[in-house]
């Protein structure tokens, strides 16, 4: 599936994304370069950060991404990349928050060492990747933040309670920081996809089960992909949404 929408407000902009390698973040790479976008990701998996340069570049459509290796766990090691890029790509002008995990977990077997991986994994580099930012966009005289939420916790998913735990944190994270962004011209936003047909999500847990249960639950029975979180992506980081920010945009069929 191909996105047919032209933004040419994000043209030779700066975008940089987290946990673009694989999953929703790799057709958010790839959306981003089929708009002339400069795209940096970051992502620990540099087999698959290859591929999909190589798949991207041999469209001959689209922008080639930039990538650098970086465990989001360690928050030197972000601000370290972050402040690279500003050095030798550009101001960063559109920061895209996505890098999560959302591993299955029995909340009774929780010790405070995983608690904390979670909520790290999923929260904390969140907050600082928009704090590393920041300086780049008050620069750039604005900027566009869309961080990456989960319709998981609306519908009260169990087994995984740091992970939405996390994502409920992010929408108060969003709201939070709007106020005192939005000074500087800097929208923050969160984006909500429901579940999306990833090749993880169908390698570890969509099964006959889950199929019957996704069906019974959205509104609209067509499966949702990677490309539909990427269009509402791109509209939220281009200049047709100037006036959108501390909101939640549910992507979901209509589950919740």
């Amino acid at each position: 599936m191909n996105l047919t929408n032209s933004y040419p407000s994000l043209q030779d902009k700066v975008v940089f994304i987290t946990g673009g390698a694989t999953g929703i973040g790799a057709s958010l790479v790839e959306a981003f370069c089929r708009q002339q976008a400069r795209v940096v990701f970051v992502d620990i998996q540099d087999d698959a950060a290859a591929q999909l340069i190589a798949s991207v570049s041999g469209t001959g459509q689209a922008s080639t991404p930039q990538y650098f290796h970086c465990d989001l766990l360690d928050i030197d090691s972000l601000k370290a990349v972050v402040a690279r890029v500003r050095d030798e790509i550009g101001p960063v002008a559109v920061l895209v928050n996505n890098a999560a995990n959302d591993t299955r977990h029995d909340f009774r077997e929780v010790t405070v060492d995983y608690w904390n991986d979670r909520i790290n994994t999923n929260l904390r580099h969140y907050f600082f990747a928009i704090q590393a930012v920041c300086p780049h966009m008050q620069a750039l005289g604005g900027g566009a933040i869309i961080n990456f939420g989960s319709m998981s916790w609306y519908e009260s998913q169990g087994n995984m309670t740091g992970y939405t735990t996390a994502k409920a944190g992010i929408e108060g994270m969003t709201r939070g920081l709007a106020r005192d962004l939005g000074q500087d011209n800097i929208r923050i936003n969160t984006l909500v996809p429901g579940w999306v047909m990833t090749p993880r999500q169908l390698r570890e847990w969509v099964d006959a089960d889950t199929e019957q249960e996704i069906a019974r639950s959205q509104c609209l029975k067509q499966r949702l992909q990677p490309e539909d979180i990427s269009a509402m992506a791109l509209f939220l980081a281009s200049d047709d949404s100037r006036m959108c920010t501390a909101q939640s945009y549910i992507v979901d069929g209509g589950w919740i």
